[in-house]
């Protein structure tokens, strides 16, 4: 088995039991299409199988020691960059994406793409799923992408596409014009 159909597997254990927030379709279909869209950009095996883990040690019980040893350290240091801060230590979300943000600007181009492909498929449809929530999480995202210099270009224009798009979507849900 190779590197990205280890991680592809070690991905759809991991996230077996979970679905997705508001649409309850399995969790596996996001991280097929952060992966999806990373291959097609044509980035590297190791950034492929980063995409396919990119929520793993976030959001299960897996740890950045296992999957250093199970795909190595590269794949691991990407997981670590795409890895949000998890709340705790007297954080609040506004400084814990300022941390992200401060990690993913340092991170190299790859890992960047991985960032866009995540950012395009969580920003597709949050806007009609939860236009509340949007309000907040949309901003964020634009903080995010502005950081993201060194990402390819194919998928830094995607992921801004995706964010004007969404953020235009939320601006007639809620009536207010888009940024």
């Amino acid at each position: 088995m190779n590197l990205i159909e280890k991680a592809r597997e070690f991905a759809r254990e991991k996230h077996a039991q979970q679905k997705r927030n508001y649409t309850g379709e399995p969790y596996f279909l996001h991280l097929e299409e952060v992966a999806s869209i990373v291959e097609r950009a044509g980035l590297s095996e190791t950034a492929i199988a980063a995409a396919w883990l990119h929520d793993t040690v976030e959001d299960t019980d897996a740890t950045l020691p296992e999957i250093c040893a199970k795909f190595g350290s590269a794949v691991a240091l990407m997981v670590l960059d795409l890895t949000d801060t998890p709340p705790g230590y007297g954080l609040n979300r506004a400084s814990r994406g300022e941390i992200d943000r401060r990690r993913l600007a340092a991170a190299s181009p790859e890992t960047q793409g991985v960032k866009c492909a995540d950012l395009i498929s969580n920003t597709s449809s949050i806007a009609k799923h939860d236009p509340g929530f949007a309000t907040k999480y949309l901003p964020e995202k634009r903080a995010t992408l502005e950081i993201l210099t060194k990402a390819p270009a194919p998928l830094l224009e995607q992921a801004w596409a995706s964010l004007r798009a969404a953020e235009g979507e939320l601006a007639g849900a809620v009536g207010i014009e888009p940024t």
